[in-house]
């Protein structure tokens, strides 16, 4: 099966899509990456799910992405007398280090690591934001707030703190044993929730040791002042705009979208755009216009892949939702304006042979209208630096390891085609023109490009451009 289109789909699996017959229509509307969030599923849900999805990979004989997103630290207010407590605009209230409490003017907040990093005129968003409070004094267990936003305040809501480093890793034991269990599966990706800063992917990178890509998905402040580093550090990132629009002003994130989708861009890092895309359509059967324009803003700014969250994991129209992102994509890609905003973003190759090579193959391919890109890869870094230049012409990504395949669907404009290592420089050419022209991307007589690397196998080492014409059989 061939995608219309160069932006990937990433779907969450849910109540609304678990089943193998809904796995199969959501697959062939155009979901390219199946996600699963840890925050609802079990070990065997999980197990369960990861079979069904390759089932369905078995079956349509194309490779498809298994994306697992851990839970990460939740902070919670604790339990509230009668369940609920009323907060007034201007009120003062006290924060303290508890389960619970009996009193009104008392918020019990059971994480002491809160307590310990607070300090003078930190911001506390409650519910999503819906309570805002403010410190005034702070102390090991216990804190004094000012209510800037008031409102009925309920027993275990969120708590988000955008102003605090919090001492907390990344990952709980619960997220360690969901690790555990999904490398034992052999999933492909693992999103890393509550990223603050670049030891916090380090630490997942220790543990996971490439068995599959780290994606870390930037939804803290604190991880936007290291971003350089922690890009540098993750296999791939996700703008995470739920928990970012609740600590950062809304205003604020439209551009952090766009830095952090250009900065992943730039260091060859793919990218996606979540959160509310298409939210509308958990309920409705059509998205709203500015739902519209805000997937194909993430398209318009080369993103690799958007996705869904509820509205496919429990939405009542999941099918629909991903066919609309598809159709999104398609049109905006084929959009007169596209290849020009897409081509004014282009970064200097690095001063290296493999990305010299890809930013020639770039030029090669636009110059001569080659109907497509082949690159033989390994490891999958030959493919992800052609997604990198983003070129016109579509990428068919060959490699012999099913791993890499599947990794490489989140990448954008990659068709990843299982096939042997080539033999020798003839079967390169040979069986990538044949390819090429059996995955229905070049007709016979047309051009492609070939690059591979010399000694044939080795990893990384990009270092030969070949133009090539199709023949068909």
């Amino acid at each position: 099966m061939r995608r219309r289109r160069k932006t990937k789909i990433v779907a969450t699996l849910g109540p609304s899509s678990s089943l193998p017959e809904q796995l199969k229509s959501l697959f062939e509307a155009g979901v390219d990456v199946f996600r699963i969030n840890m925050s609802h599923t079990s070990h065997e849900l999980l197990a369960t799910l990861h079979g069904r999805v390759r089932a369905l990979e078995r079956e349509e004989g194309r490779p498809i992405g298994i994306l697992v997103d851990l839970q990460g630290p939740k902070i919670r207010v604790g339990t509230l007398p009668g369940g609920k407590i009323a907060l007034t605009e201007g009120e003062r209230i006290r924060l303290v280090r508890a389960p619970s409490s009996d009193d009104p003017s008392i918020i019990p907040i059971p994480h002491g690591e809160v307590f310990t990093a607070l300090k003078q005129r930190h911001c506390l968003l409650i519910d999503d934001g819906k309570i805002r409070l403010r410190t005034w004094s702070s102390k090991p267990d216990s804190a004094e707030a000012a209510v800037e936003v008031g409102g009925e305040l309920k027993d275990r809501k969120g708590i988000n703190l955008p102003d605090t480093l919090l001492p907390l890793s990344a990952m709980t034991d619960k997220d360690r044993s969901d690790l555990d269990a999904a490398l034992t599966l052999g999933v492909d990706w693992i999103a890393l929730s509550f990223v603050q800063r670049p030891d916090d992917v380090a630490e997942v990178k220790k543990v996971v040791q490439g068995r599959a890509g780290v994606l870390a998905k930037i939804e803290k402040p604190k991880a936007l002042e290291s971003l350089d580093e922690i890009i540098e550090l993750s296999d791939a990132l996700m703008v995470a705009r739920g928990d970012l629009g609740v600590e950062l002003p809304l205003e604020d994130v439209p551009g952090w979208q766009k830095r952090i989708t250009r900065a992943a861009r730039k260091a060859g890092r793919p990218v996606v755009v979540a959160t509310q895309m298409l939210e509308s359509m958990i309920e409705s059967a059509a998205p709203t216009r500015a739902e519209v324009s805000d997937v194909a803003t993430a398209v318009f700014d080369g993103a690799d892949a958007v996705m869904l969250s509820a509205e496919t994991a429990a939405g009542k129209h999941p099918v629909d939702a991903v066919s609309v992102m598809d159709r999104i994509a398609f049109a905006v890609e084929g959009d007169p304006l596209y290849q020009g905003l897409i081509d004014a973003q282009h970064a200097t190759p690095e001063q290296t042979t493999p990305d010299a090579m890809m930013a020639a193959v770039r030029e090669v391919t636009h110059t001569i209208h080659a109907r497509a890109i082949v690159s033989w890869t390994k490891s999958g870094s030959t493919g992800l630096r052609a997604a990198r230049e983003r070129p016109e012409a579509p990428i068919i990504a060959l490699t012999p390891s099913v791993e890499t395949a599947r990794r490489l669907c989140i990448a954008w404009g990659l068709h990843c085609v299982l096939t042997e290592d080539a033999h020798d420089l003839d079967d390169v050419v040979d069986r990538a023109a044949q390819i090429a022209y059996d995955e229905g991307f070049a007709k016979s007589g047309e051009r492609i490009v070939i690059t591979a690397g010399i000694p044939l196998g080795t990893p990384g080492a990009t270092n030969l451009l070949r133009v090539a014409f199709v023949g068909g059989r």
